[in-house]
């Protein structure tokens, strides 16, 4: 009997590989082959779980009965993490309008379900963080890419959505700060932006997964857009400032109304965030922990300066330098490579890992690629060095 091939959805017909995750597993092939490649392409802090939150799910494995939390999360943990919103960025949100979920990408997941309908309009900066479209994409949106330039620093402002809003325009997703740039929206702007959203009748999600990264622009502190757009949606997760990638666990902040909805949207789609992981994340708020996650924080600004200097110092451009996250967006045109020529040789000959800007768009993702500093000071040090090496191997460089 012949067995005819399986049907595959339009749906999933139509989403485009995470390229990122593809060059790490080349990265991983030549490592098995016995090269020592250095890893620049993922988003993921070197540094580990907090030893606070490892010795709790040591504790949790004595083989007490871990079952299902409410959907919402802990009521403990939603708590801590509202509290958190106080003392950190300004905001005063209730605990009861703060949703845990599993890793941020459930929280955007929750969101678009419960907001977008089939041929909605929805505006995405490009270059942005590619998942967040195709979660749009996945519920019927119609996502309009908006170019942005370095004179905006690669990101949406208010006067970009006012030209850009349509008749069939829902809502926007915005990244502050953004990966794959590092870039934040200036907090008076986004406050302006978000404000023309709600006027127009318009939902907007706020990625603030970096917020805790980013750097005290104007010394009022790091802010949330929810210290003054109460009604936004503001996605965080417990990977990037806490280095907690691999728990999966991250939260959303949502207006009252929006709570049932994605109570019910959660109980359905995977019932509650994972158990161990909610109880050891309750270490995370401790002082001991968050005197630790801004040490990492300031780490990472080490790091990036050394990053600046590197590249600038072997003749790589920066059009604009990050405040935020762990990530540089480089321009890679005077090297005469497209971005994915560029990372697919510096992979082959340099042994270096990078992601092409094809992922994050296509206003401009030929000419620019994106490096992660979240490895360690040994890693950038030797990366960089290397890329120096093959940049000036290239004949726009006066090499062979």
């Amino acid at each position: 009997m012949s067995i005819s091939p399986t049907r595959i959805s339009r749906r999933a017909e139509s989403v485009a590989p995470f390229y990122a995750m593809e060059f790490a597993k080349h990265a991983a092939e030549l490592q098995a082959a016995g090269h020592d490649v250095v890893k620049l392409s993922i988003g993921e802090p070197d540094f580990g779980a907090p030893p606070a939150f490892l010795a709790a799910v040591r504790e949790l494995t004595d083989g007490r009965p871990l079952a299902y939390t409410d959907a919402l999360g802990l009521p403990e943990l939603r708590a801590a993490i509202a509290d958190f919103h106080a003392t950190h960025f300004g905001a005063q949100v209730p605990a009861e309008r703060v949703v845990v979920t599993s890793g941020a990408s459930a929280a955007l997941l929750l969101a678009c379900a419960a907001l977008i309908d089939p041929g909605d309009e929805v505006l995405v900066a490009d270059p942005s963080y590619p998942c967040n479209r195709q979660f749009a994409e996945g519920f019927g949106a119609r996502v309009r890419l908006v170019p942005t330039t370095p004179a905006t620093r690669f990101q949406l402002t208010a006067d970009l959505v006012a030209e850009t809003w349509g008749r069939d325009t829902r809502g926007v997703m915005i990244a502050s700060p953004s990966n794959p740039t590092g870039t934040s929206v200036p907090h008076d702007e986004l406050v302006q932006m978000c404000g023309q959203i709600g006027e127009r009748g318009g939902w907007r999600i706020v990625d603030e997964i970096y917020l805790g990264l980013a750097d005290d622009a104007d010394g009022r502190g790091t802010r949330s857009i929810l210290a003054d757009d109460p009604d936004a949606i503001v996605v965080n997760s417990f990977s990037k400032y806490w280095g907690l990638t691999g728990w999966r666990l991250g939260w959303c902040v949502v207006p009252d109304d929006l709570v049932p909805v994605m109570e019910r949207l959660a109980q359905n789609y995977y019932i509650c965030p994972p158990t161990p992981s909610q109880l050891a994340a309750l270490t995370c708020f401790t002082d001991e922990t968050l005197v630790l996650a801004q040490a990492r924080r300031e780490e990472f600004r080490i790091r990036r300066d050394l990053v600046i200097d590197g590249l600038a110092r072997i003749g790589l451009d920066v059009p604009v330098v990050p405040d935020g996250a762990f990530y540089v967006y480089i321009d890679v045109r005077s090297t005469g490579l497209t971005s994915w020529e560029f990372c697919a040789r510096a992979l082959h000959e340099a042994h270096v890992s990078l992601t092409p800007g094809k992922d994050f768009g296509h206003h401009t993702a030929d000419d620019h690629i994106r490096l992660s500093y979240a490895a360690s000071v040994d890693d950038l040090t030797e990366g960089i060095r290397r890329l120096g090496e093959f940049v000036s191997s290239l004949p726009t460089h006066g090499g062979r």
